[in-house]
């Protein structure tokens, strides 16, 4: 099995007349020389593979609130999130009464989810190109496992690109205890005999990406969402609209709407923010975010993340995140 790391300048030889490896005869010289070659090409070609099919542009580069990007696959949920609502109710809501259902959607994760199997399509705003949407299966230990409320357990993520095709079959794992921290990853095609160990939030994991794969996931969403509901709690330039027994992929949701009148200027500012939560499970489903239109056009749509097929009862264990597990296709 082939293993490329990202290169550690520190770690690679010198050969200056004061290190052992200047009295190394020339023929070694010159094969030393040549594997460093070898190993510097190879890395550059993982580089490039690893990127490719990110960040590719969709074929709308900007998207009004109905209609944010479908789910990929024979999945009941549409683009058009008005769908869903046609036998639901919509009420003037409150930031208060949005923070308590997410906080006691997170109190039940915490105590009741130590990990789940879900599909997952995001589509995200990259430097000011809207990339096609990617579906992936994953798998997820939760920090709080085991009802641990401080979340002291140490995440862990699978991952296995479905579409689109320039990635199906790419496998990521990553574990904060386990490899270093670092994400282990085999690409699909041509350059599947490789296992690669990235850093996580180093420039070659990140391209394409808004976030790094730490934040992915059902608990970190609930969590993030918390956090920018705090600072907009008492804002007078937020409307909150909650839509009851909203429809969502089959599930029964509730469906929240948050508007701005104006820019923050903060960090992943949005116009209009849309979160389902799932009233029975009492799970989130689906977060999309639309930022500010220029000159009258339509809010481009900036981030959305939806989870399907999502099982709370798997029984997660280390095989799930061993890249040796015989059903997957690490080399």
């Amino acid at each position: 099995m082939l293993k490329v790391s990202s290169i550690d300048h520190e770690t690679q030889p010198t050969l200056n007349d004061s290190s052992p490896k200047a009295a190394m005869p020339a023929s070694g010289r010159r094969w030393s020389w040549s594997s460093f070659t070898i190993g510097a090409v190879l890395s550059a070609l993982v580089s490039l593979l690893l990127t490719r099919g990110t960040p590719t542009p969709s074929s709308t580069t900007t998207s009004s609130a109905a209609s944010a990007p479908a789910v990929l696959g024979a999945v009941a949920a549409t683009g058009d999130l008005s769908a869903g609502a046609k036998a639901a109710t919509t009420d003037a809501s409150t930031m208060d009464e949005v923070l308590d259902i997410a906080e006691s959607t997170l109190a039940h994760m915490r105590q009741n989810l130590d990990g789940y199997t879900a599909t997952m399509v995001k589509q995200e705003m990259i430097d000011g190109v809207l990339v096609e949407p990617t579906e992936m299966a994953m798998k997820v230990h939760c920090r709080h496992r085991g009802g641990k409320v401080d979340d002291s357990e140490p995440m862990r993520v699978y991952l296995r690109f479905n579409q689109p095709a320039a990635v199906n079959g790419r496998e990521v794992i990553w574990a904060e205890d386990l490899y270093d921290g670092k994400l282990v990853v085999h690409e699909a095609g041509l350059m599947g005999f490789m296992t690669v160990y990235l850093d996580p939030t180093g420039m070659i994991a990140m391209r394409g990406q808004r976030h790094p794969i730490s934040e992915i996931g059902l608990t970190k969403l609930v969590q993030k969402l918390i956090e920018r509901g705090e600072v907009d709690r008492k804002n007078p330039d937020v409307t909150v609209t909650i839509t009851r027994n909203f429809v969502l992929d089959g599930h029964q949701c509730e469906l929240i709407v948050v508007k701005r009148k104006q820019p923050s200027g903060t960090e992943d500012d949005f116009s209009r923010a849309e979160i389902c939560f799932d009233k029975d499970r009492r799970l989130p489903l689906r977060y999309t975010a639309y930022g500010w239109g220029k000159d009258g056009a339509a809010p481009p749509l900036q981030e959305s993340y939806t989870y399907t097929n999502i099982d709370t009862t798997v029984q997660l264990s280390e095989a799930d995140f061993d890249p040796k597990n015989p059903t997957y296709r690490f080399p």
